[in-house]
């Protein structure tokens, strides 16, 4: 019996060109070779089978009984390798993969919000699981498959990952409905600084933020009296008390009980990207995954997809 490791792929696709076309010079002609390298096939063929496979007759070959048999199998054989050669067919209506998103709180309620609320539109069997982002450990997730997607900014995703920028973020400063210093015209310098503030922060110097960056530079300070990790609770904290903070403008866009004003100094806002690894970047249910992503916080992308 012949060894299946010693059956070369070309040598089906020849057996496959002699059994339709019943010539050796026609099988040539469609496989893109010479005559004499089709018949060298063929002897190799017959010795893998231990059978004939063909016989001359007056009008060219004809496949013997074996042969005939091999046929069918032959092309399944084909078609099944054609297939996994080509990238499978993706329809969001009926997908049912899960897809895992590392982001930060705000990511949380800028992207994966209208997202989700996109997807629950096109996709209703795609599953959603959002996790904690760890900038230290992003690499090896992505490596293990715990996650395909991550939230980030371009000074803390690595070189090596692709991504596709989102938007572009800036900050605003935030106050109760019904502060003392709200409404009314912009707060002064001065006045932002006397005022108490709360801040998220989710390492580092608890206390500082890029707002006392800023300041630093003025050689100014500011009264930072709560820090938090949660830009959901820090809203709430600001509704209910006289604190104030400055956020991305994304997380107070229409949050009643809230009053926005543009801060009094310079504060240099960030980029959010969709990061990911070479893992999931061809895969056409990925793909689409991140164009909806992208859609749902800029609009459509020029060819559908990321």
């Amino acid at each position: 019996m012949a060894d299946i490791r010693e059956l070369d792929l070309n040598l089906l696709r020849a057996l496959d060109a002699l059994l339709d076309e019943r010539s050796v010079t026609r099988a040539s002609e469609r496989l893109g070779l010479t005559q004499p390298a089709v018949s060298g096939m063929l002897t190799r063929l017959r010795a893998s089978f231990g059978d004939p496979l063909f016989v001359r007759t007056r009008r060219g070959i004809v496949p013997t009984a074996r042969a005939g048999e091999l046929a069918p199998a032959v092309k399944q054989i084909l078609a099944d390798i054609a297939g996994l050669m080509e990238l499978p067919l993706f329809d969001p209506a009926t997908a049912s993969l899960t897809v895992s998103i590392a982001a930060t709180d705000y990511a949380l309620d800028a992207v994966i919000v209208p997202f989700i609320a996109r997807l629950r539109r096109t996709a209703p069997n795609i599953r959603v699981a959002v996790r904690p982002l760890d900038e230290a450990r992003i690499i090896d997730e992505f490596e293990r498959g715990d996650i395909d997607l991550a939230l980030m900014t371009p000074e803390a995703a690595p070189p090596e990952l692709h991504f596709r920028a989102l938007f572009d973020e800036h900050y605003v400063g935030v106050l109760r409905e019904g502060h003392p210093d709200a409404p009314g015209p912009a707060l002064g310098l001065a006045r932002f600084c006397a005022l108490d503030h709360v801040l998220v922060s989710f390492a580092g110097d608890r206390f500082r933020g890029v707002v006392d960056t800023a300041l630093a530079a003025q050689r100014l300070e500011r009264r930072v009296v709560v820090t938090l990790s949660s830009f959901l609770a820090l809203l709430q904290l600001v509704r209910s008390t006289d604190l104030i903070a400055t956020v991305p403008s994304r997380l107070v866009a229409g949050v009643p009980g809230l009053a926005t004003f543009p801060p009094p100094l310079a504060i240099p806002g960030f980029t959010k990207l969709a990061v990911w690894h070479a893992r999931t970047h061809r895969s056409p249910a990925h793909r689409w995954v991140r164009a909806q992503l992208a859609e749902a916080v800029v609009g459509p992308t020029p060819d559908g997809s990321i």
